[in-house]
């Protein structure tokens, strides 16, 4: 929503512009990140989503959009054991102790089947000696799908276990929006985990009603960031400000939400996710309502989002 936004550095190599009408897609292959949705309305760019810093090597926290591929969020301390095999993961975000958000974001991905306004960007995941990733069970490719019309976005995520073993598989998305006094989020969700003061779960709750987004609430008024279970699969973003409203639709396999509402600053994030925070920690301690997914090898897993924007007329 923002009246700003950088030029794409289209052809640098760095990033990758698709156009479609009055709507406008960038993307980094460092990362695999979105760095701007927008429109063009009467030659001023309105941006759905917050638009990243024009310059290159900008961290993956300052895109407008990152993948969660093949985990979101935290999984505590790193490790987890998986099919009788312990597992150690790179503590990918000093200070954090856990590792966090899987491996694409901090990764290079490349730009393949582009068209003017669908492009599919790939990241390859190595496997060891054995044909197991280095320090996953397995390797993998992941792809993301975007396709960008007049009237929406549409994002597809993905997985493919490439190796010889299962691995455990969960994917999302993370986007950033602009947040205003008056914007307001609306989703329908079922309980929520309490996080304790490392954001890992755990209480499963009723929300509480200024923080529930079942209810619709300001952003700008709560603070969150926490975990929804039983998402319906539709969140609202309303900017009345600005008579502007985004719809975004998951499909049914993103079954849970996560709300990040950091206080002083100019966004918020809404994260449609395939599974909650430490997922195969939690499973394996007999939790069977985690979202966990093994994923065997050949076996590819998929879930799109759909980003649908709305102006008033003016």
């Amino acid at each position: 929503m923002q009246e700003m936004g950088a030029s794409a550095e289209s052809g640098s190599g760095e990033r990758v512009t698709l156009r479609a009408g009055r709507a406008e897609l960038e993307l980094s292959l460092e990362g695999g990140c979105i760095t701007a949705f927008r429109w063009h309305r009467a030659g001023k760019p309105i941006d759905w989503m917050r638009p990243a810093p024009a310059k290159t090597g900008f961290a993956p926290t300052d895109a407008a959009c990152f993948p969660l591929v093949p985990y979101s969020n935290r999984i505590r301390e790193g490790r987890f054991s998986f099919e009788g095999e312990d597992y150690q993961l790179a503590l990918n975000f000093p200070p954090e102790r856990h590792a966090i958000h899987g491996h694409g974001w901090q990764n290079r991905w490349r730009a393949d089947n582009q068209t003017a306004d669908a492009v599919t960007l790939v990241f390859d995941y190595p496997e060891d000696s054995n044909g197991n990733g280095s320090d996953w069970p397995a390797s993998y490719r992941a792809e993301q799908r975007f396709e960008l019309s007049e009237q929406d976005l549409m994002v597809e995520i993905a997985v493919s276990n490439t190796g010889t073993r299962a691995m455990p598989a969960g994917l999302g998305l993370h986007p950033y929006f602009p947040r205003t006094p008056e914007c307001r989020l609306t989703a329908a969700v079922g309980r929520m985990w309490e996080s304790d003061a490392e954001v890992m779960p755990a209480d499963l709750v009723v929300p509480p009603a200024d923080r529930d987004p079942g209810r619709g609430f300001q952003p700008a008024k709560a603070g969150l960031d926490n975990c929804f279970t039983d998402f319906g699969g539709q969140a609202v973003m309303e900017w009345p400000e600005w008579g502007a409203k985004l719809t975004m639709t998951s499909e049914a396999v993103l079954g849970f939400l996560v709300v990040y509402t950091p206080p002083g600053e100019r966004f918020f994030c809404v994260e449609p996710v395939s599974a909650i925070t430490d997922a195969v920690n939690l499973a394996q301690q007999g939790r069977t309502d985690s979202g966990f997914r093994s994923l065997a090898p050949g076996e590819r897993f998929a879930a799109r989002t759909v980003f649908t924007p709305h102006l008033e007329a003016g």
